[in-house]
C-alpha cells in the first residue's frame, strides 16, 4: 500500500495524500496573509509590493496556486466520477464525462498560467 504513494501511477491514496497536502499548504498561505494583516491593518502600496515582491512570497504563491489547481482538480474528478455515470444519466455518459474533464483541465491550465503569468511577469 505505502508503494502506490511513490509510483507515478495515481490511486486512491495517492490523491488523497495529494489532497491533504495541497490543503496544508493552502491553510499556511491563509494563517500567513491573516498574520501579515493583523500586523500591517492596512498596508501601502509600497508594503504590499514589498512582500509580494520577494523570492519566498513568490514561491509561497506558486506552491499555493498549484495546490488549488491540484486540490480542484482531484474534486471535480471526483464529483464527475461519481454522478455522471451510465447509471444516472445513460449511455452518454462516458462522452460527457470526459468532455467535462477536458473543460476543466483546460480551465484549471489556463488559470495556473494566467496567475504565473501575473506572479512571474513571464
Amino acid at each position: 500500500m505505502v508503494n502506490s504513494v511513490t509510483s507515478l501511477g495515481r490511486s486512491g491514496l495517492s490523491d488523497w495524500l495529494v489532497q491533504r497536502v495541497s490543503a496544508l499548504v493552502m491553510t499556511a498561505y491563509i494563517f500567513f496573509m491573516v498574520g501579515y494583516f493583523i500586523i500591517n491593518p492596512s498596508p501601502s502600496f509600497e508594503q504590499w509590493q514589498a512582500l509580494h515582491g520577494s523570492l519566498a512570497m513568490r514561491i509561497f504563491s506558486l506552491l499555493t496556486i498549484l495546490s488549488i489547481a491540484a486540490h480542484a482538480w482531484i474534486g471535480m474528478w471526483c464529483v464527475l466520477t461519481d454522478y455522471i455515470t451510465v447509471r444516472l444519466i445513460g449511455p452518454k455518459a462516458t462522452p460527457i464525462r470526459m468532455f467535462l474533464q477536458l473543460v476543466m483541465i483546460a480551465l484549471i491550465l489556463f488559470y495556473v498560467v494566467w496567475a504565473i503569468d501575473i506572479l512571474w511577469g513571464i
